[in-house]
């Protein structure tokens, strides 16, 4: 089935469905960024925010990692939990389990852009964090300003059905740093799989002593 986004001024973007459901037959580009996101979230435990139909959630219990995925959706949800992931349905910005004590919040899929307010979603995952936690953001860049941080409304859409409209933001490689520090945390290390852009944000350090 083939499945698009639309924004408000017309943009049309296609999902890419394989990727998103975990399916075979993806990118080699798209196989590299999901595994170097796998491996910063391996070990401890992760918090999948916006988990969609859990292909993060589900590969990381899979490889012995305790992992909760998050979504508004039902399907998603339900999606998930098919796959053998654990799941609930519940705003990223409501009441989470363990609070406070994740070792990693995973914004997979462009994810930081929920709500339309980055920097609101980010202090929101370090809320979620342990000390010493670390956020793990993965963005494709296609089409973006690497300074910019791009807001709109979206809806998905088919041949058959529109859905809602609602708010979202895109962001280029280059405004991440400017992000993280606008909520609190530090840009660590980031690496480009073009077009995929996968951030390691964590507590900022304090100066080395000389």
């Amino acid at each position: 089935m083939s499945c698009w986004s639309r924004n408000h001024r017309g943009l049309v973007r296609e999902l890419l469905m394989n990727r998103w459901l975990g399916a075979p037959g993806v990118a080699a580009h798209d196989r590299l960024a999901d595994e170097l996101v796998m491996t910063e979230c391996s070990g401890g435990t992760t918090l999948d925010l916006g988990c969609g139909p859990g292909r993060f959630t589900a590969a990381l219990q899979h490889r012995g990692s305790a992992a909760l995925g998050v979504d508004a959706s039902a399907v998603a949800v339900a999606l998930t939990r098919h796959r053998g992931g654990a799941a609930m349905r519940r705003d990223l910005f409501g009441s989470l389990p363990a609070q406070g004590c994740w070792d990693r919040v995973l914004l997979a899929d462009g994810n930081i852009g929920i709500g339309g307010d980055p920097v609101r979603t980010l202090r929101r995952a370090a809320e979620l964090l342990a000390p010493g936690g670390r956020v793990i953001v993965e963005v494709d860049s296609s089409g973006t300003d690497t300074a910019s941080v791009s807001r709109e409304l979206l809806r998905w859409e088919t041949h058959s059905a529109r859905g809602a409209w609602f708010r979202w933001a895109r962001l280029g490689a280059d405004a991440l740093s400017a992000v993280a520090d606008a909520a609190g945390l530090e840009l660590h290390k980031i690496v480009t799989i073009p077009p995929h852009i996968i951030a390691v944000l964590g507590p900022v350090r304090s100066p080395a002593t000389p």
